[in-house]
């Protein structure tokens, strides 16, 4: 393939400044759902953090608390955005969000703690889903999901789909009990409401906070089939992601990319699903522990 010209590479540079631009502009903290006017949907975009800031602690430990295990900076306790305290149900999860806070260097990137921002998102609910709500949302995506749409040609391309995404399918349907087909047409298959409602029932097996992390990873993955693959441990982490990208890489592999862009796109897209997997498993650990410093 042909290398982008120099043109190309300086707009392509300009357009990473200016997207590290806006990841460095703060945005307006939690919004307070007792004032009228915005709609959820807008208090959860202004529920975000900013994305950087100055490291001001030292030391992270976590510690068990009434409500659960607490992650502490120091001699203060972690809040949420809406000012609770936060405090998760597992050891193994609080040792995960504590090492994400102890390993930021002299900047904390709220954007590389996906961990941090699911506990604050299942304990402070900002738009305040039911757990009916959540499991209809994740199953949204079966409507348009990657892995069911197929090309028609190229003929390479309909083959790689075939071999690599066939099986994932039939896996689905034989661990479910269920059917959910593939098709060419822009409508997509047409999966039958008894499919819907086996997989509602097995959501439903989980609790509100993993159902977070499942939502989070099939938004990420474009794909529930791939994400329960990947719940399930049927997928790695590395699998789910290459075969919710197989279209780009094929392309990729045929055209040639912009190596930087897609490093970071792809290592982006590992680490969220890498954390949203994570989290569904860790929020059923149990474990206690006492007092337990991470950081002399």
């Amino acid at each position: 393939p042909r290398r982008p010209s120099g043109a190309m590479w300086r707009s392509c540079l300009q357009l990473r400044d200016w997207g590290r631009h806006l990841l460095k502009r703060p945005l307006r903290g939690p919004i307070d759902p007792l004032v009228p006017g915005p709609s959820p949907e807008l208090r959860a975009r202004a529920y975000a953090p900013p994305a950087e800031r100055k490291r001001f602690y030292q030391n992270v430990s976590i510690t068990q608390g009434e409500g659960g295990f607490e992650i502490n900076l120091d001699h203060r306790k972690l809040k949420t955005p809406q000012a609770k305290l936060f405090t998760v149900p597992s050891e193994a999860l609080a040792t995960a969000v504590a090492t994400e806070w102890d390993s930021q260097q002299d900047t904390i990137k709220f954007y590389t703690m996906h961990l941090t921002t699911l506990c604050n998102t299942s304990l402070d609910n900002p738009t305040q889903r039911s757990k009916d709500q959540l499991i209809q949302a994740a199953l949204k995506f079966l409507d348009t999901d990657t892995i069911c749409y197929r090309v028609e040609e190229p003929e390479t391309l309909v083959e790689l789909q075939k071999n690599e995404w066939d099986p994932i399918i039939e896996w689905a349907e034989k661990r479910y009990g269920v059917e959910i087909g593939t098709s060419t047409s822009i409508m997509g298959p047409n999966i039958p409401a008894k499919t819907y409602e086996a997989l509602a029932s097995h959501l439903a097996s989980y609790n509100m906070w993993a159902l977070q992390g499942i939502e989070f990873v099939v938004a990420q993955l474009k794909s529930m089939v791939l994400t329960l693959g990947l719940i399930d441990l049927r997928l790695t982490v590395e699998q789910a992601v290459l075969l919710s990208r197989l279209e780009e890489e094929y392309q990729i592999q045929k055209w040639g990319n912009i190596e930087w862009a897609h490093d970071y796109e792809l290592q982006e897209l590992r680490a969220r699903a890498a954390a949203g997997a994570l989290f569904v498993h860790l929020c059923s650990e149990s474990t206690t522990v006492k007092h337990k410093l991470l950081q002399e």
